[in-house]
């Protein structure tokens, strides 16, 4: 099979950053080099090494002087949301009524859902987000729509069909025995197809009743290696009306505890306002949660305290995302960004070395699939980007007094976006350059 071997500056991260002086963490090669056969990263490193290992025939493509990373993954998305991000609205409960539920009824077309699939992984290669956890609407339709695009780029990506019988119009409401049967229909067709990955998807507590929610605690007994996706303390008005719901339940963790849904590839979008309690059972499950800066700025919802459930006794295990179209952006490098300003009002920081591992390397491991994707070590899928510091007038006077690769790193964070992704490689193909 045909070589490829991509060359540039080369960042891989190998652990969590603890300061920007822990040079251990991560490698970096100022003249460094990717070699790939069949999709499969086969040796990186620098490039005389790399070159040396090369066929004859490999094909070489010299991106000197960018940057080459592991690509960005976003474990919180909403696909079926794309026309609505940027929808004027007070809070929660409000958009989602006003805008959310009235948008995702077009999805029973699948046509309407072939052509948001289209451009929502269009946005995804542009960005340089290479692997994503993606809500589908509660249509079937949607989430086939959803693994035939992404399928034919061949793009590892993790998705469910949404799962919400109460508390939102009739044409967005399945049953709790259509909600598991579609699931498993999914799972049939979709799951381990290519680099596809179907995801159990409650909406939230809300939208599911207590028969619903047993079948997704069905279907996580009968498919226990499948990640599990919901939504968890994400506003005040929110958790109140989770406990009338469930009044037998102290808390709003506890309800998808009751229902044995907590667990290492368990995903609690937001896990904002979470008592001491929920976030000792989120850590003793190993379950993760999820942290939506640009969403919980703009729907007011509040301020991710991650610090202290990173530092804390017992340790929650934690993942960054976009949540588009809550969120107000695809790009990845604008959701660190962001995350930064939230941890700057709590007291707390995050240097530009932790926030490039836990797009990378880190959210790779909060999905438990470190082993295929997140670095650019031997063996993992060949899913790359690079990076330009120089992407636009105002990065390339600052970086004109940039020394160091963390102050770079800081650059891209605070004014890269979609400019700054020069080519997003997918299983060693080019995607971004042939949109």
């Amino acid at each position: 099979m045909t070589q490829r071997l991509i060359r540039g500056r080369l960042l891989s991260f190998l652990d969590a950053p603890q300061s920007l002086d822990d040079h251990a963490a991560y490698r970096y090669e100022e003249d460094g080099a990717v070699l790939v056969e069949d999709g499969v990263i086969t040796t990186s490193g620098d490039y005389a090494t790399v070159r040396a290992q090369a066929g004859e025939g490999a094909i070489v493509t010299d991106h000197r002087p960018h940057l080459l990373s592991a690509g960005f993954i976003d474990p919180h998305i909403h696909y079926v949301q794309a026309q609505i991000i940027g929808s004027y609205a007070a809070a929660l409960l409000e958009w989602l009524n006003t805008y959310t539920f009235v948008e995702e009824q077009r999805f029973n077309d699948a046509e309407h859902a072939t052509r948001i699939s289209a451009a929502f992984f269009d946005e995804m290669v542009r960005h340089g987000t290479t692997t994503a956890v993606a809500y589908c609407s509660v249509h079937k339709a949607s989430a086939e729509a959803f693994f035939a695009e992404s399928h034919r780029r061949n793009m590892r990506m993790i998705a469910g069909k949404v799962m919400m019988d109460r508390n939102a119009p009739e044409a967005l409401r399945d049953t709790p025995q259509s909600g598991y049967d579609d699931t498993k229909a999914l799972i049939a067709s979709w799951h381990g197809k290519g680099r596809q990955h179907v995801a159990i998807t409650p909406r939230f507590a809300i939208t599911s009743s207590p028969e619903q929610m047993e079948m997704a605690q069905t279907l996580m007994r009968e498919y226990p290696d499948l990640h599990m996706q919901t939504h968890l303390s994400e506003n005040h008005a929110e958790i109140t009306f989770t406990k009338e719901l469930f009044p037998w339940c102290d808390d709003y963790t506890g309800v998808y505890e009751h229902y044995e849904l907590l667990g290492p590839k368990s995903l609690f979008g937001h896990s904002i306002h979470l008592s001491d309690r929920e976030a000792d059972v989120m850590s003793e499950t190993g379950s993760v949660a999820v942290f939506c800066p640009t969403s919980n700025l703009f729907l007011g919802s509040g301020l991710f305290d991650l610090k202290t459930l990173d530092e804390r006794d017992k340790p929650v295990r934690i993942a960054i995302a976009t949540d588009v179209g809550g969120g107000t952006n695809y790009s990845m490098l604008r959701t660190v960004d962001e995350g930064y300003k939230v941890l700057q009002l709590q007291g707390q920081r995050m240097t530009p070395l932790e926030s490039f591992y836990r797009i990378t390397l880190g959210n790779a491991r909060a999905l438990s699939l470190d082993d295929r994707i997140g670095s650019l070590e031997p063996g993992r899928d060949a899913d790359i980007i690079v990076l330009d510091a120089r992407a636009t007038p105002a990065m390339a006077l600052r970086m004109e007094t940039v020394g160091k690769l963390s102050e770079e790193l800081f650059l891209l964070q605070t004014l890269g976006d979609d400019r700054a992704i020069v080519e997003t490689y997918i299983a060693g193909a080019p995607a971004k350059s042939v949109l």
